[in-house]
């Protein structure tokens, strides 16, 4: 058994087990180690026609029927257990053997490691899985950060496993040194949870105004999925809003509790984005939504509030009504993928990461959760520009947004006037106004600033710092 798999996975929970069968698939022998040995026989017994495996059974046993440099990849919690089998693993392994930890680790703990265990010898890669199960599986987008000189080794296997985009291109490159990869699929899932969010809008829209059954909503995301709307997330919501409950004969999502649950890389998102000075409105407001449905006491307190009685539209109205809302969607996701894609800027401009942003939309086109026909267009954009802005300074993505925002105005005002919340809908288009403003309100939060706190201000006419001396007599100092 000595030497003999090229990898070896520890931790078979579902994503740890299909990983390991998805290196098994493509032709890779995989050594096995779980805590509890039961689960290494029953992936043995279940799938060991798939491919060769070397189940083991204690640390020194799965380390040794790895062959040199070895690869180890951990799917295990992210935190205190990933640091727990690090610390079993690590003085078992020899200069040059790696590391790879799959899981959502924050990737300040995967720059701690990567540190820690290079002055070791051992290579540490924090990598990126977007897929769920099933893209574990069967191809997954993958987003390993570390070494160059890691990558020259793992990258082919990693390429081989990854999901195909439709040119046949492995959803999956080198994203940058140490904990690029962990904060690149951080920001993927603020975006998702953006994404996620617009969607819910959407639906809530066609529901409350519009008057569409769950059915009805389902043909129509079922139509717009044939179009620039084409993704994996609009597909899933046309299947989840035509399914209809065995038990009761409703549909489904009226027996679904509204409390919608969350693991916390949105909310890191949200954070590392104010610690960035990034600001990702669409993604918080999805937080935020999250956190809000949660608060079920607060939520029965409100029941009593005042508020406009939503008045269904006939089928004409409702039809026009339909297509705005399609453009509101378009151009709010445009909106959460423009914010995602800048923080992922800033973090590499901070961290000195060197992110290539055509990569990583090439490599979100096909395996992962957030993949979209527009993927492919926004990989153009950036391979065309490198120093791109901002996807709206694209003249294409600028001119299809233009001519959908009359209608996103008119889905907004329409929420407001029936009382249906779009927070959403609506930071996206904040965002958006935002941008194109020649002047903010931030000059007078800025003069009052100084007034309370004597924090100084620029000018727009001349060069350096000022400060108005508001208690005395009300003359302008310079301030450097």
């Amino acid at each position: 058994m000595s030497g003999t798999a090229q990898i070896g996975v520890t931790g078979l929970a579902v994503m740890g087990r299909n990983l390991a069968r998805n290196f098994a698939r493509n032709g890779y022998t995989v050594a096995l180690h779980n805590r509890t040995n039961a689960r290494t026989r029953e992936l043995v017994e279940s799938f060991g026609d798939e491919g060769s495996f070397v189940p083991t059974e204690s640390a020194e046993e799965f380390v040794a029927a790895l062959e040199r440099p070895r690869r180890l990849m951990i799917m295990v919690k992210a935190g205190a257990p990933t640091d727990a089998v690090i610390e079993e693993f690590a003085p078992l392994l020899e200069p040059g053997d790696q590391i790879i930890d799959g899981g959502n680790a924050h990737f300040e703990d995967t720059r701690r490691r990567e540190r820690e265990l290079r002055e070791r010898g051992i290579h540490f890669v924090g990598v990126g899985v977007s897929g769920g199960e099933e893209g574990a599986l069967h191809g997954p987008s993958i987003m390993p950060g570390g070494s160059p000189e890691s990558y020259d080794t793992l990258g082919p296997m990693l390429e081989r496993i990854a999901a195909k985009a439709p040119d046949g291109t492995p959803c999956t490159t080198h994203i940058g040194p140490d904990g690029a990869g962990h904060f690149v699929k951080m920001v993927h899932n603020g975006i998702e949870y953006a994404d996620m969010q617009l969607i819910a809008e959407a639906y809530h829209l066609l529901r409350s105004v519009a008057g569409y059954s769950p059915e009805k909503i389902a043909e129509t995301f079922r139509e717009w999925n044939t179009g620039r709307l084409d993704s994996y997330l609009i597909e899933i919501t046309a299947e989840v809003l035509a399914h209809t409950d065995p038990v009761t004969g409703k549909p489904f999502v009226d027996v679904v509790a509204d409390r919608a649950e969350q693991k916390g890389t949105g909310r890191w998102t949200v954070q590392i984005a104010l610690d960035l000075g990034v600001p990702v409105s669409g993604i918080a407001e999805a937080v935020f939504a999250r956190s809000l449905s949660g608060h079920i006491d607060l939520r029965e307190a409100s029941q009593s509030l005042p508020g406009p009685t939503p008045q269904p539209l006939d089928e004409a109205d409702a039809a026009r009504f339909a297509a705005q809302v399609e453009q509101a969607l378009y151009a709010s996701k445009i909106v959460s993928y423009t914010q995602g894609f800048h923080q992922i800027r800033a973090g590499g401009d901070t961290y000195d990461w060197n992110i290539d942003l055509g990569s990583v939309a090439a490599i979100w086109r096909a395996g992962c959760i957030i993949r979209a026909a527009f993927l492919d267009r926004i990989r153009t954009a950036f391979d065309a520009r490198a120093d791109l802005p901002s996807l709206l300074s694209d003249k294409q993505f600028a001119e299809e947004i233009g001519a959908a925002q009359d209608d996103w105005r008119a889905v907004v005002a329409t929420a407001a006037r029936q009382g249906v919340p779009t927070p959403g809908f609506s930071a996206a288009l904040a965002y958006y106004d935002a941008l194109r403003a020649r002047r903010l309100p931030a000059a007078l939060t800025q003069a009052q600033r100084d007034f309370f706190g004597a924090h100084t201000y620029r000018r727009t006419d001349r060069e350096g710092s000022f400060h108005t001396l508001w208690g005395g007599d009300r003359s302008e100092v310079g301030t450097g």
